[in-house]
């Protein structure tokens, strides 16, 4: 009876529950006064103890300290253990909370109610203890956890959690062969009994080992990196709509949603705004948005889903997701490629922090699931033209339709941007422009600018050209537009002048969501100047945006009518600009890729047409701002080479991003468009441009871990280079098979491929491959042991890459070379040579890699015996690391402890 009433202390137990409880299917056996009987010797007894049972609304309630009950204890230690930064102050509170148990929960208890609870409590116990265990392999505690993990996983041989963490500790304990043989058993039972695989996350770790993964030996990395702890705020919000007017009920609608959720300490606030394109959605969540925001002190993340635009695809949940991951600072090098991986990622990131998100135009629930946060403290607000039943029925989202505006708004709209003495001289066509509207704030707002731009017109002449126009924009869906739309649209664009009206039509056939000014000159095969004339006209219309400087974009429902407008354009002319815009695009593509490598083998490009100039990108900078912004619309630019049939436009497009989607870790982007480079490729019949692509995908699949892929597609590129005698290929693809090898543990093949590879860049002369396949070739005799020969091939690398001018390269190489002087026990020349790679890459502002070399360098120190010396450096490199969010810094921050030497207090 006292554990029934215990298991909720403090809370009233209904009668008959707590009677269930105690006797199960016995009950019908005990009356009341059994109970009682209970009730009244409990009393006596919990008066010496502080705590008391008190009858109330038919039940009992037990009142007493929680903190001296241990279940209570025991959740609150965990919950506490959780929500800590500090891992050795997380693991004590774990262990506490483990040390509170003795034996099985409710042991002597048999009845439904009790087996329940031991089942939950033994759930909980468990997860505990596995909570722990990871905190202690992140804290490099393996050797003295390996027993116990160990026995753990004879009473769970099948549990993929504790395999993991067995595996872990077994591999970290220099037993590697023997964590691979833990796997191989596991995978065997799982089969055997339940005809099923590991796990993916197992399966990972599993493929980590075999491509012996230096960050596996690092404690630090056995959790990956998420954020730094001063991340900087994110404040993504566009601005606020200048012209907002009206919608009083649903902003006072959206405060009283996040209101009540405050009150209650509910789940995360979800507010679902939908209705017809160009009914405001997009601008009551701005303005909500801006007016809110000092309630969400974390920041405000924001995406524009793209659900319904006429010129592309939406966005992908993982697209927006890595985006949003690299705003809260997670390094690149850490972002999973599974989905479903960031999306969890992006929850621990936002977990108990005060953050708005707005999700902009989703398509529908599917898009927008996996960018939900999980922590109550956050808040949603999502604009779509569905409805997002499923978003209500599975997240609880709260939906706001909006309807079009009432009148007295939109004679405000429209009073408040042509001013009240127009509106009061002709008030009768003001009205019939307003019944036209129809209450859609876009439509007035078109209307509004129209009117702008002609001044003199009166306001009764735009009313008439209104009410002329027999045509109707089709719906994007079904009951979607509600408005007169392709008659205001229409209106707009037949007051434009033809040059102005032609580069409307243009724009609506470009790929991707805005364009920039250079992109538009291109497609006009006009000069800058005069471009910016023509979009001056259209703002002045309200047909396009310029929402950033130099980059212009419609909204949908405009994008829509000038896309039919461009389409009505004769074939030739339409071709003719899209050729010219794939020139332009895919020139500055390969201008920048330069840029970014200066080193790669450059693309042959026949001369661009007349009336094409790339943008001018003078540097390394200048070059990935470019790609940036360029993004999604070098996308859309692939798939309409693809509906095109500009087949060589794909594969050249997708080899001159290659090198951008590799430095920011665009997987998905990278695979696709290689993909599609290959079947174009094929179509062709290139034979070189298919194994370029090979290749490509060789790289792409190696760098996720897919070693298998990989390997295939190597050997692919490789059995068309030999066909077709290119000997640079054979050797590019040489080295690629020797990473994956190396990956895979085969160091000795990896090192055969790389001498290969060496050969064959000197038969062609191509210095930059020699000194990568020499910094290769030395690193793999690094692990294998050889590190004389090390000294001999990176030595080679160094001078090759001070010839033809690498320093990226060379430092690498210094880097090779300190690592194989520290392991000869030749310290001072480690520190010469790790004391050059930094010169250098500090040179070029490489400080990602300057925190890896100072991180080495203070490494060298401790094995000389030069602990005093080890310490500025590492707190060097953890200044660093903090700044860029370096996923050593768990690792730095250790080392410096172990050295009792603190960390960011007493730093240099």
């Amino acid at each position: 009876m006292l554990a029934a009433l215990l298991v909720d202390t403090g809370k009233a137990v209904p009668t008959d529950v707590l009677v269930d409880r105690v006797w199960g299917e016995a009950a019908a056996r005990h009356g009341p006064d059994a109970l009682y009987g209970y009730i009244s010797r409990l009393r006596q007894v919990l008066a010496r103890v502080a705590a008391d049972i008190t009858r109330e609304h038919g039940g009992y309630r037990l009142t007493a300290d929680p903190a001296a009950v241990d279940v209570h204890r025991f959740r609150d230690l965990v919950s506490r253990a959780r929500s800590l930064a500090d891992g050795e102050q997380a693991a004590a509170l774990w262990a506490e909370a483990l040390s509170l148990w003795r034996g099985k929960a409710f042991a002597e208890a048999d009845t439904p109610w009790f087996n329940s609870q031991r089942e939950l409590l033994d759930g909980e116990r468990m997860a505990a203890r596995l909570d722990l265990a990871d905190m202690q392999l992140r804290l490099g505690q393996h050797c003295e956890i390996l027993p116990e993990l160990l026995a753990l996983a004879e009473t769970c041989p099948m549990n993929d959690r504790v395999a993991g963490q067995v595996m872990l500790a077994l591999y970290r304990s220099g037993r590697a062969a023997d964590a691979l043989t833990h796997y191989r058993g596991v995978q065997g039972r799982l089969a055997k009994e339940l005809g099923i695989d590991p796990g993916p996350a197992l399966q990972h770790l599993h493929q980590r080992m075999l491509a012996a993964d230096p960050t596996l030996t690092e404690p630090a990395s056995a959790v990956p990196a998420t954020a730094a702890v001063h991340s900087p705020v994110p404040h993504q919000l566009p601005a606020p709509p200048a012209a907002f007017t009206g919608r009083s009920r649903e902003l006072a609608q959206l405060d009283s949603m996040l209101d009540a959720e405050a009150r209650e300490g509910g789940t995360v606030v979800i507010s679902a705004i939908g209705g017809p394109g160009g009914i405001g959605k997009t601008w009551l969540a701005l303005r909500w948005a801006h007016d809110q925001q000092m309630r969400f002190p974390d920041g405000q993340l924001y995406a524009d889903l793209r659900g319904f635009s006429p010129s592309g695809k939406p966005v992908s949940p993982a697209v927006v997701l890595r985006g949003f991951l690299e705003t809260l600072c997670t390094d690149p090098a850490t972002i999973p490629a599974d989905s479903d991986a960031m999306a969890g990622l992006f929850r621990s990131l936002t977990a108990d922090k005060h953050m708005l998100i707005v999700l902009d135009n989703a398509r529908d629930t599917a898009q927008v699931a996996p960018l939900l946060p999980g922590s109550p403290t956050c808040t949603v607000v999502i604009t779509s033209r569905n409805q997002l039943t499923g978003l209500a029925t599975a997240h609880g989202a709260q939906p706001l339709t909006l309807d079009v505006l009432t009148d007295a708004e939109a004679r405000r709209l429209l009073t408040r941007r042509l001013g009240p003495h127009r509106i009061a001289a002709e008030p009768q066509a003001a009205e019939a422009l307003l019944k036209h509207c129809a209450g859609l704030p876009l439509a007035v707002s078109i209307v509004a600018a129209l009117a702008d731009t002609r001044p003199d017109f009166p306001l009764a002449t735009l009313a008439e050209e209104l009410h002329d126009v027999g045509t109707r924009l089709d719906a994007l869906d079904t009951g979607d537009i509600i408005a007169d739309l392709r008659a205001v649209f229409s209106s707009s664009y037949h007051a434009l002048d033809p040059d102005t009206a032609q580069t409307f039509g243009l724009i609506g056939l470009a790929p991707g969501p805005d364009i920039s000014l250079s992109a538009i000159a291109a497609l006009t095969a006009l000069p800058i100047p005069r471009v910016r004339a023509l979009l001056r006209r259209l703002q002045a219309a309200h047909l396009v945006q310029e929402h950033t400087p130099g980059r212009y974009r419609m909204h949908d429902l405009i994008r829509l009518y000038a896309t039919e407008r461009g389409l009505s354009r004769p074939t030739a002319v339409r071709r003719a600009a899209l050729h010219r815009l794939m020139d332009f695009y895919l020139h500055t593509a390969r201008l920048a890729d330069g840029l970014l490598d200066p080193h790669r083998d450059v693309l042959q490009l026949t001369t661009p047409r007349e009336g094409v100039t790339p943008e001018g990108l003078a540097d390394h900078g200048a070059a990935l701002d470019w790609f940036t912004a360029e993004h999604p619309v070098l996308l859309a630019a692939v798939d309409l080479a693809i509906s095109a049939g500009f087949d060589t436009y794909v594969w050249q497009l997708a080899w001159a991003l290659e090198t951008y989607f590799d430095y920011r870790g665009h997987w998905h982007d990278w695979a696709a468009s290689q993909q599609s480079a290959l079947e174009t490729a094929q179509r062709l019949g290139d034979r070189l441009a298919q194994a370029g692509a090979h290749r490509s995908l060789g790289v792409l699949n190696t760098q996720m871990g897919r070693l298998d892929d990989g390997y295939t597609h190597f050997q692919r590129a490789l059995a068309i280079y030999d066909h077709v005698g290119d000997h640079l290929g054979q050797a590019h693809t040489h080295r690629g098979l020797g990473w994956v090898c190396d990956q895979q543990g085969r160091r000795q093949d990896a090192l055969d491929h790389n001498e290969r590879a060496l050969r064959l860049y000197q038969r062609v002369g191509h210095r930059t491959g020699q000194a990568m396949a020499l910094n290769n070739a030395g690193w793999l005799h690094a692990m294998l042991g050889n590190y004389r020969q090390t000294l001999d091939y990176c030595a080679r690398a160094v001078a090759l890459n001070q010839e033809i001018g690498d320093q990226h390269a060379e430092a690498g190489a210094w880097d090779s070379l300190g690592f194989a002087h520290h392991h000869l026990a030749a310290y001072d020349d480690a520190t010469d040579c790790y004391e050059r790679a930094l010169g250098l890459v500090r040179r070029f502002g490489d400080r990602y890699n300057e925190t890896e070399i100072l991180n080495h360098l203070g490494d060298t120190h401790v094995a000389a015996g030069r602990p005093d010396t080890a310490g500025p450096v590492w707190r060097k490199a953890l200044e660093i690391a903090d700044e860029i969010c370096h996923p050593a810094a768990d690792e730095l921050q250790v080392k410096l402890t172990a050295l009792g030497q603190g960390s960011h207090d007493d730093g240099p």
